[in-house]
């Protein structure tokens, strides 16, 4: 395999050609070269497909560090699996999968994170037993929220994680998820309850 690069040098003439040549090689002339070890090959992958990457991560709102964060550990997937991939030609819809896993992972981790001033917070002073009791069980119930979505579907808890945020619109769900907004509710209605369904969220329930 070529050495990973997620910020490769501009790409030699013959590389170039088969990025954007439309007589030039096809997708999985230049897969079998990359893994053959030619690094303008990767070169050349990785100057097609990261408009795509970064396509995908923008859907997710990610801050530029963030979205940079995500195209490197896409890339150092491929350089992981791309020898694992079947049929050449179905890398647009790996990359697609893996920015979007990615991108959810990053989400979710940052949803979980609330940056306070531990000065003026009221909530880290006087914190009496009433409040630790209150966010032991906060803490519980988040542990099972999020060992519950693991076990979803991706469809299912990107569905959930976007229909969380009250930002997202029906419209712009509809059109990310490729679905009529009519059948975001009902369907978000089944996602949950195949949460609460879930081995976690029925262990805090019991």
């Amino acid at each position: 395999m070529p050495r990973y690069s997620p910020h490769p040098p501009a790409p030699t003439t013959s590389a170039r050609s088969k990025v954007s040549g439309a007589s030039g090689p096809a997708l999985p002339e230049l897969v079998n070269a990359a893994i053959g070890g030619s690094n303008d090959a990767w070169n050349a992958l990785v100057e097609r497909f990261a408009p795509l990457v970064a396509a995908v991560a923008q859907r997710y709102r990610l801050s530029h560090s963030d979205a940079d964060d995500v195209a490197q550990t896409v890339w150092l997937r491929l350089v992981e699996h791309l020898a694992d991939l079947r049929e050449p030609r179905a890398l647009p819809g790996w990359i697609v999968t893996t920015t979007r896993n990615e991108a959810l992972r990053v989400v979710s981790a940052r949803s979980r994170v609330e940056v306070v001033d531990p000065q003026v917070d009221i909530r880290l002073h006087a914190v009496d037993n009433d409040d630790v009791a209150t966010n032991l069980l906060l803490a519980e119930r988040r542990r099972a929220v999020r060992a519950g979505l693991a076990n979803l579907l991706d469809p299912q808890r990107e569905l959930l994680l976007l229909t969380a945020d009250p930002e997202n619109s029906y419209r712009q769900i509809s059109q990310h998820l490729g679905i009529p907004t009519g059948s975001i509710g009902p369907t978000r209605a089944r996602c949950l309850k195949k949460l609460r369904d879930t081995t976690a969220l029925r262990a805090l329930a019991s």
